[in-house]
């Protein structure tokens, strides 16, 4: 693929910072969202679930400047992870200390067995087939997010109104993709978030919430609340190592889906780096008391939607989050974007990230056979269906497998890699 901006090229700042917003407006939702549901799981008060948003930004905004200037130093979104998600939510009636204080001995063992080196050599197991279901495979595991914030009737405003202004909106934003030019084009997603949601005000003015941005502080810290405890539970422990053996398999993917991508020198390198980087702020978490991140696998769609794969747009976004992160009043602001118009977006960079995906596995692959497609296409299918399992299914599963057969994502690469070295191994 060719890019505007190549992996280690400086755009001019007003572009730099441009892209730095609009990294900025696709990773904070992923942030509020999980955010918002962990802490309302741990906190009832709406001032200590600010708190817990505000040390979540905090970690996130330090593990990616970590990862840009030590880590993989690539264009990677960080973000909560959906795995430590499931973890927190199976592991609910058990002391907040022991869930946290197994976060931290996570970030513990994938900071030790990357520094060893060892892991970078795991970079044989994906190969250019399985490189394309994992860019393709976010997207699938995403639908049900995605169906959530674009048909969520909450709001009353109707099923249809929901669908047709989704609808428009996405088509839109193709429409501009197609004919913008310039830093226009480029910083397409801001514009879309900004016009979208004054659109969605404009035609529900009653879903614009106020109040709590009223009452939220417009600067506070945080260090305070940190969590002080270290709790060995074992129970607690071993289930999150399952978690973090999947967390592994997502970073894994994450970078190296990336590396298929941008094809950038020191490969392995990268992998190791960017896993010891994880893993050090998952220990962070664990002391600060929140999710830990993980590298998301949604920047190859907006690296293709924009064409600018320059890691030093990523400044600006990491400065933003740190600021935010110690103010609850601009948190709870920026909190007020109405979900429908986030979904749009993410249908419009998933959209991206599967033309993405399809464009590694047809150049890897001069003759696409039936096996090939079989590859791709079953773990897409089996991640599908696990994606939209409803969350009761999961108590009939035994408590240390949910982590792994609770989350999509992990389902179809653990999946893909089967076929590909086992099933059909060439």
């Amino acid at each position: 693929m060719q890019f505007k901006y190549g992996l280690n090229e400086k755009p001019p700042v007003r572009e730099t910072i441009l892209y730095g917003i609009q990294w900025f407006a696709v990773t904070i939702p992923i942030i509020i969202i999980i955010g918002k549901i962990t802490g309302g799981f741990h906190f009832s008060d709406i001032g200590d679930q600010m708190v817990y948003l505000q040390k979540l930004t905090f970690v996130m905004a330090v593990a990616l400047m970590g990862q840009l200037f030590f880590g993989h130093r690539m264009p990677l979104i960080i973000g909560p992870s959906t795995i430590l998600l499931i973890g927190i939510i199976v592991s609910a009636g058990h002391d907040a200390d022991a869930v946290y204080s197994a976060i931290f001995f996570g970030g513990l063992m994938l900071a030790f067995f990357s520094a060893t080196g060892w892991l970078g050599h795991l970079r044989r197991l994906f190969p250019p087939r399985v490189v394309a279901v994992v860019l393709i495979l976010i997207a699938f595991t995403l639908a049900p997010t995605i169906l959530k914030l674009t048909l969520d009737n909450s709001d009353h405003a109707g099923a249809l109104t929901h669908f047709i202004f989704t609808l428009v909106l996405v088509m839109l934003m193709f429409v501009m993709q197609r004919f913008l030019t310039g830093i226009w084009k480029s910083t397409l997603i801001v514009w879309a978030m900004v016009m979208g949601s004054t659109a969605w005000f404009l035609m529900m003015p009653d879903n614009l919430r106020i109040e709590h941005i009223a009452y939220a502080k417009p600067f506070a810290g945080f260090f305070k609340n940190m969590t002080s405890r270290l709790v060995a539970d074992p129970g607690i422990i071993l289930s999150f190592l399952i978690c973090f053996i999947a967390l592994f398999i997502n970073d894994l993917g994450s970078i190296q889906a990336m590396n298929g991508l941008l094809k950038p020198d020191d490969a392995t390198g990268r992998i190791n780096r960017g896993i010891f980087i994880t893993g050090l702020s998952n220990m962070a978490s664990g002391v600060l008391g929140v999710i830990g991140p993980v590298n998301f696998s949604l920047s190859p769609g907006v690296i293709a939607a924009t064409g600018c794969a320059a890691r030093f747009t990523m400044i600006p976004t990491t400065i933003i989050l740190m600021l935010l992160s110690f103010s609850p009043a601009a948190l709870a602001f920026i909190s007020n974007v109405p979900a429908i118009v986030i979904g749009s977006i993410l249908i419009y960079v998933l959209s991206a990230q599967i033309a993405a995906g399809l464009t590694v596995a047809f150049e890897a692959t001069e003759d696409f056979q039936f096996i090939d497609g079989i590859i791709i296409g079953l773990p897409l299918l089996l991640a599908t269906v696990v994606a939209f399992q409803q969350p009761s299914t999961l108590q009939d599963y035994p408590a240390i497998l949910r982590p792994v057969l609770g989350n999509g994502f992990v389902v179809g690469v653990i999946t893909a890699l089967i076929l590909e070295h086992g099933i059909f191994k060439r």
